[in-house]
């Protein structure tokens, strides 16, 4: 039986802008970009709860996790959680990014990870999310492939398996990689498929292997679409969200880019809307933690006042670096290492997290291939990384660790 789907207007008041301000970033082949959409759409949920399907007790923490009936390989064993997920609960998580080599072994794949399930319980997290790549041709390309590092779904499902050994909540992201879109002009959000109709044939094509493993899996989320500003609002995507839920029965949930979010509601039939969340506030490197929120507030006071529970910050996170506040997703600018800038800001999010009862927070990123316990290669490594340095990680625990109770507790305005 279909889900009810109420639009986000009854969710919460929306205070629409006629436009945002557009911030210019250097772009490339990383999974954040930044432009404003052209058209105002709107969000529609499915179900008024925003939360995982109904009927599904591990998905909604009724239950243990209790892990899939299919082993891992190996005997290796990984740290558990303090307090596993349940709903009404914050989602304290990471996002950990997958570009899979076809020449590593599933040994190594196993390894790494467990690597990564014992480092996010250290930090208290209880949800991860799997972002990994897939690929279209050009802007106007119908077609959606796999590519040599998108991973299988049978491997995505021995990761699953272990982080929900470890208790975490899981949320499976496939997005668009932007190599053939000529950025930075070109990008996943404007994107103009010549014939719709095959572009969303050969989309769900390729997410069916991933819904089904997912499923078997028990993730709790799974992200139909991210930052695909110029396909929200298509009404193709009722068709791929109906067969979506017959294969899965958890929450289905798309991830708004920050500036389509703010400038109008999101049109999108799904249980719940993520922000990958980039506000850039004008902010010297020695700000206070008070002013940065101030920021944040402000850009949010542009959609709503008030409480977001049904918001999730699927991407926030910033360079360690000087100059970064007015440009917090900047992938490939390494000026001068300032960890305190990072650390100030992930402290700063927290806070508005939970001043505004939201979902919860993803912070961008770990690497899948990285060692999260080593210090960034500066040099080489994006400053967005957060693993390995000291006033950043003492940050996330500090939030993970926080007594915010979770939107649960958050009544809708």
């Amino acid at each position: 039986m279909k889900r009810a789907r109420l639009p986000l207007l009854a969710v919460f008041p929306v205070v629409v802008i006629s436009s945002v301000v557009a911030v210019p970033f250097v772009v490339g082949d990383h999974p954040l970009r930044w432009e404003s959409g052209s058209a105002i759409p709107r969000l529609v949920l499915n179900g008024d709860d925003g939360g995982p399907s109904a009927g599904s007790p591990e998905r909604d923490g009724t239950t243990a996790s209790g892990g899939s009936s299919s082993p891992t390989t190996g005997t290796a064993k990984v740290d558990k959680v303090d307090k596993e997920w349940k709903k009404g609960m914050p989602q304290w998580g990471v996002q950990v990014y997958w570009e899979d080599n076809p020449d590593h072994s599933l040994k190594y794949v196993e390894k790494q990870a467990r690597l990564h399930a014992d480092y996010l319980v250290g930090l208290h997290a209880n949800s991860v999310s799997v972002t990994f790549p897939f690929y279209t041709g050009n802007r106007s390309s119908t077609k959606i492939a796999h590519g040599d590092k998108t991973p299988t779904p049978e491997r995505l499902g021995h990761v699953l398996r272990i982080f929900h050994e470890a208790g975490l909540r899981t949320t499976v992201r496939p997005l668009m990689d932007e190599k053939s879109l000529d950025p930075p002009t070109g990008w996943r959000g404007n994107i103009k498929p010549a014939g719709r109709g095959a572009w969303f044939a050969s989309y769900q094509k390729f997410l069916t292997p991933y819904l089904k493993v997912a499923e078997n899996e028990k993730a709790t989320t799974f992200v139909i679409g991210t930052e695909l500003n110029s396909m929200e609002g298509d009404a193709h995507w009722d068709g791929l969200v109906d067969d979506a839920e017959k294969l899965f029965g958890g929450e289905v949930a798309y991830d708004s880019n920050w500036d389509a979010y703010v400038q109008g509601p999101v049109n999108m039939p799904v249980n719940h809307l993520g922000v990958d969340a980039y506000f850039p506030v004008e902010a010297d490197d020695d700000a206070s933690v008070d002013t940065l929120v101030k920021g944040w507030q402000k850009w949010l006071d542009r959609k709503a006042t008030g409480p977001l529970p049904k918001i999730t910050l699927a991407e926030a996170g910033i360079g360690a670096m000087n100059g970064a506040y007015d440009a917090p997703g900047d992938f490939y600018t390494k000026r001068t290492v300032n960890p305190q800038v990072q650390a100030n800001w992930y402290t700063a999010v927290c806070r508005v997290v939970r001043e505004r009862k939201m979902s919860g927070v993803y912070w961008w990123s770990i690497y899948f291939d990285d060692n999260p316990n080593t210090k960034p290669n500066d040099k080489k490594q994006s400053r967005l990384d957060f693993a390995g340095r000291p006033k950043t990680e003492k940050a996330v625990k500090a939030c993970f660790t926080s007594n915010y109770a979770g939107p649960g507790n958050a009544a809708s305005p």
